[in-house]
C-alpha cells in the first residue's frame, strides 16, 4: 500500500534514489541508532562471529556495515545501494570488499555465495517484498541467514513517512509502502525462508532523549527485526 493513503504530513514526495542522494549530507546525524543498531545488538539466534562471507543490501553510508565489521570480524563484507552519494561515504569508512551499485531485487551477484545476508531501514521503499526475499535467497547459502530491520509498518500507519529536511523549515518524504508484518511472513515462505526470530522496537525513554518531539508516540512500535533461515 502506498503511504500517502495514510500520511498525515503531507510533504512533498520524492523518489527513492534523489531523496537518499540529497539526505545523505544529514544521514548519520539524523538516523537513531535505537531503531536498528538496538535490535541487532538484541538478537540471539545468529552467530555473528561465524560468518565468512556477509552481504549489506541497501547499505547506505556503512552504518550497518560498521557495526558488522565489529561484530564478523573474519567476515568478507560486500555492500550494494542504489544511491551512489552514499556508497561514496560506505567506502571512505573502509570495511567493505566490494561496493556496487544496485537494486537489492535484482543485485546481478553470483548465487549462493553468501552465508549472511542484511538489510536495515530500506523495506518501506519496495513496493513489492517478494523479489526481495527471492533475490536475497538466490544469493544466499542453504542454511545461511537473512536478517532484515525495518521501519515499523505501524508509524506508517500512525502518519509518519520516511523524511528528512532538506534545508531549515524543508522537510521532504521519500516514497515509501506499507508492508504489515505479515505482508513479510507471507513473502519470506514463498521465497523458501524460515522464521527464527522477532523482535520490536518501540519508542522510549532512550529515543525521546534524542527526539523529544515523538513524547505522543511514546510506547509506539517504530521499528522492527526478523531473523530468516534459507531452507
Amino acid at each position: 500500500m502506498d503511504h500517502s493513503i495514510y500520511d498525515k504530513r503531507r510533504y512533498p514526495i520524492v523518489e527513492v534514489r534523489e531523496g537518499y542522494g540529497e539526505w545523505v549530507r544529514s544521514y548519520e546525524q539524523t538516523v537513531q541508532d535505537s531503531m536498528d543498531l538496538r535490535l541487532l545488538d538484541r538478537l540471539r539466534t545468529v552467530d555473528w562471529s561465524a560468518a565468512r562471507s556477509v552481504l549489506d543490501l541497501a547499505c547506505g553510508t556503512g552504518r550497518i556495515g560498521a557495526w558488522l565489521g565489529r561484530h564478523c570480524p573474519t567476515a568478507a563484507i560486500d555492500g550494494v545501494d542504489i544511491t551512489p552519494e552514499m556508497l561514496d561515504l560506505a567506502r571512505s569508512r573502509g570495511i567493505y570488499r566490494t561496493l556496487a551499485i544496485a537494486d537489492v531485487s535484482s543485485t546481478g551477484l553470483p548465487a549462493a555465495t553468501y552465508d549472511l545476508c542484511t538489510q536495515s531501514l530500506a523495506d518501506e521503499h519496495l513496493p513489492d517484498l517478494l523479489p526481495l526475499y527471492q533475490e536475497v535467497g538466490r544469493v544466499t547459502r542453504r542454511g545461511g541467514s537473512f536478517v532484515i530491520v525495518g521501519y515499523h509498518p505501524y508509524f506508517l500507519l500512525t502518519g509518519i513517512p520516511t523524511h528528512f529536511d532538506r534545508a531549515p523549515g524543508e522537510s521532504i518524504t521519500i516514497r515509501s509502502y506499507v508492508h504489515l508484518l505479515s505482508d513479510h511472513v507471507k513473502a519470506a515462505h514463498a521465497a523458501g525462508w524460515s522464521l527464527l526470530e522477532m523482535d520490536e522496537g518501540l519508542v522510549d525513554d532512550a529515543s525521546l532523549r534524542k527526539k523529544p518531539k515523538w513524547k505522543i508516540y511514546a510506547g509506539l512500535p517504530m521499528s522492527f527485526s526478523m531473523v530468516w533461515r534459507r531452507r
